[in-house]
This record gives structure tokens, C-alpha cells and sequence, in this order.
């Protein structure tokens, strides 16, 4: 399984836009894929409610993982969404 920390850098954090843009690619991905804050339970990253319910804010740190093939790379083009200020494209 393939994992990547990333930290949040949208001003409102994994909530509307930035949330349903996440989970809208992870879906994409084709693979089974969780995100989890440090020291919580992983939930299904293509579940806007469960994405939503992490409270994941701006400056949080997340684990994303994925099992399947090509899973890395996968993983490197979400955390490259993260890794943008959603909130204002």
C-alpha cells in the first residue's frame, strides 16, 4: 500500500469546493483511497461526507493512501491538488 502526508494548504481547509474537487479526483483514480489527520481512523477519500467530516483545516497534515496499480502515482497527483490553494482557482 502507498501512503503520502500532505499538508493542507487551502484557506478553508477540505471543506465545499476544495472537499468536493478532492474527492471528485480520488474518484477519478480508479483505486481505493483514504485520507486520515494524524491520529485519526483513514476514511474513504471518495466520500464527500466522509472527507468532510475529518474537519482537515488549513496547515493540517493529512496520510493519503492507495492500493493498486500505478497507486504512487496516484497518490503524487493528489497530493499535488492539496498542495494548492483551492479556494481561490
Amino acid at each position: 500500500m502507498a501512503s503520502r502526508n500532505v499538508t493542507i494548504a487551502s484557506s478553508v481547509g477540505l471543506h465545499a469546493r476544495p472537499a468536493s474537487m478532492f474527492v471528485q479526483a480520488a474518484t477519478a483514480t480508479g483505486l481505493p483511497v483514504t485520507i486520515a489527520k494524524e491520529g485519526q481512523t483513514p476514511v474513504d477519500a471518495r466520500s464527500i461526507l466522509a472527507v468532510m467530516a475529518l474537519g482537515a483545516k488549513h496547515g493540517d497534515v493529512v496520510t493519503l493512501s492507495a492500493e493498486g496499480d500505478g497507486a504512487e502515482d496516484k497518490l503524487g497527483e493528489l497530493v499535488a491538488l492539496l498542495e494548492r490553494d483551492l479556494d481561490n482557482e
